[in-house]
C-alpha cells in the first residue's frame, strides 16, 4: 500500500532554514505527481508546493522563491527546502500523492518557528 513518512521538521529560530523529507514507497513514485501540504489546527490544509514527473514545479505565491520543492526518483524520495522561515510558517507539513480520486498522506512533520 501507499506509504508517505515524512521527517526533518524542528524546533528553530525566525530567519533559518530547515530541509523536509518524504520517503515514498508502495506506488511508482516516479509517475506520480506529489505535493507539500501544510497545516496550522484551526485552519484548513494549504498547498505549499507540487512537482511533476518532469520536475516541472509550482509554488503558495506568497512563498515562491523562499521555498523549494525537489525530487529523487531513485530514492523515491521528495524534498521540501524552505529558506529564512517566519513564525506563520509553524505548522504540520505533509506530503501526498494521488490514486484516482484518493489523496493519499503521511502522517505529518511538525515545522515550529520561535524565539
Amino acid at each position: 500500500q501507499v506509504q508517505l513518512v515524512e521527517s526533518g521538521g524542528v524546533l528553530l529560530l525566525p530567519g533559518g532554514s530547515l530541509s523536509l523529507s518524504c520517503l515514498s514507497s508502495g506506488f511508482d513514485f516516479i509517475s506520480k505527481y506529489m505535493q507539500w501540504y501544510r497545516q496550522v489546527p484551526g485552519k484548513e490544509h494549504e498547498l505549499v508546493a507540487a512537482i511533476s514527473p518532469a520536475e516541472y514545479t509550482n509554488y503558495l505565491r506568497d512563498l515562491r522563491g523562499r521555498f523549494t520543492i525537489s525530487r529523487d526518483n531513485a530514492k523515491s524520495t521528495l524534498y521540501l527546502h524552505m529558506n529564512t522561515l517566519q513564525p506563520e510558517d509553524m505548522a504540520g507539513y505533509y506530503c501526498t500523492t494521488w490514486s484516482g480520486t484518493m489523496r493519499h498522506w503521511g502522517q505529518g512533520t511538525q515545522v515550529t518557528v520561535s524565539s
